[in-house]
């Protein structure tokens, strides 16, 4: 998929010089001008993730959670990383809070497990309760020793590439208001609208992308999130509490989400269908209660709509 989004990118850019200039020559230049694009742009992301974790985290704007800290809620969240960290056999990652995400979602990020941060969000920290966020984080561990977060975080850099051509047109358009009168100002306009256009093919290719890569590992982090915690309550309940409050596992940074979305414990940016990085909500839940069903999540979402759930008070 990788080598046909760089392909349709090249042969789409090709065509638009043709076009303009009737000139073999410039094509050939186009087509290595294309490629290098793609090239640096994603040598530069991946050079922008190498503090592993953390960087992922605090570019998704994550607050850090302090050993020492005597917050309930945090101390809470700390005590549960380390059971987790003792069940997986997994060094203890670094632990960061989304504060101004209100819905339920977590993610790892790293290379390998020395250089791991698990971040989650406020949301989850006050609507889960401990069973709850026990599942949730030892669904984010189980990516940590399986290896799925090395791959998710080098997806990051090696699918910015795809996307640089349609960024650049973007950044163009953004500020060609302010151009002045220039007669070259137009035609430079028109260029990033292409450019802009022909990102869209690299979005369309990058989401089936992560999509695939996604859509079975969560699954194993499912069973292995059971494997750690020796129960299922915990994990269902959260999936349930996704399904069945307001604000589900939705973040508010869009841009930043659908960048990291094949990472996020639920869906965050509110894909589906070809593009959905996560299987069917209740299709996890029925993996682990196999009774439940779609009139049982309504009449969860009924019950909470008129007293939502404290996670902190459970």
């Amino acid at each position: 998929l990788f080598a046909l989004a760089v392909i349709a990118i090249v042969i789409a850019v090709d065509a638009v010089v043709w076009v303009a200039t009737q000139s073999p020559r410039m094509v050939l230049f186009a087509t290595i001008a294309s490629v290098a694009v793609i090239a640096i742009g994603s040598l530069y992301r991946i050079a922008s993730l190498g503090g592993g974790g953390e960087a992922v985290a605090q570019q998704m704007g994550g607050t850090p959670v302090p050993e020492n800290t005597t917050e309930p809620g945090l101390r809470r969240l700390r005590n549960v990383v380390e059971e987790i960290a003792i069940a997986s056999g997994v060094p203890v990652p670094k632990v960061y809070v989304l504060e101004h995400e209100a819905g339920i979602n977590a993610f790892a990020a790293g290379y390998s497990p020395n250089d791991a941060a698990i971040a989650v969000t406020r949301g989850a920290l006050d609507k889960l309760n401990r069973d709850e966020l026990q599942g949730v984080i030892a669904h984010e561990f189980s990516h940590i020793l399986n290896g799925d977060m090395r791959l998710n975080i080098r997806l990051v850099g090696v699918l910015f590439g795809i996307l640089m051509i349609g960024l650049i047109g973007r950044k163009i358009l953004e500020h060609g208001r302010f151009g002045g009168r220039s007669r070259n100002v137009g035609a430079i306009l028109i260029a990033a609208l292409v450019a802009m256009v022909i990102g869209y093919i690299g979005l369309f290719f990058g989401r089936m992308i992560k999509a695939g890569v996604s859509r079975s590992r969560e699954k194993l982090a499912d069973a292995s999130a059971v494997q750690f915690t020796r129960q299922t309550q915990g994990l269902s309940g959260a999936l349930k509490k996704i399904g069945g409050l307001q604000d589900g596992s939705r973040l508010n940074q869009r841009g930043d989400a659908e960048e990291v979305s094949h990472m996020l414990f639920g869906d965050g940016v509110g894909f589906s269908g070809l593009f959905a990085t996560h299987p069917p909500l209740l299709e996890r839940i029925r993996a682990l209660e196999p009774s439940f069903g779609g009139e049982d999540l309504a009449r969860l979402q009924a019950k909470w709509i008129a007293m939502p759930p404290d996670g902190m008070q459970e």
